[in-house]
């Protein structure tokens, strides 16, 4: 899995958004906003390979959670990413 190239970061208050770099990627239908621990997730995996394993060890380091919890977590967002059309496989 690798995170689609042509999309930025970005804050916006306490959350963030994803927003297009250029025309291409563009989708006025929607917007894309992750909270904290989704923005760390994609700011850590953006430009590399990852899977659900992946993520889920970046979860249990930063936030001391469970691996089952965290492994579901990340699949969960794998899948929003993917219907968002911001990863792919």
């Amino acid at each position: 899995m690798k995170t689609v190239e042509g999309f930025t970061l970005r804050p916006l208050g306490k959350e963030f958004i994803i927003t297009a770099e250029n025309i291409r990627n563009i989708n006025f239908n929607k917007m894309i906003s992750l909270n904290e621990s989704a923005a760390y997730l994609w700011k850590s995996v953006n430009g590399i390979d990852f899977n659900a394993d992946t993520l889920a060890d970046l979860l249990v380091e930063r936030y001391e959670i469970d691996r089952e919890t965290a492994l579901r977590d990340s699949e969960a967002i794998i899948v929003k990413w993917k219907e968002a059309g911001i990863a792919v496989d």
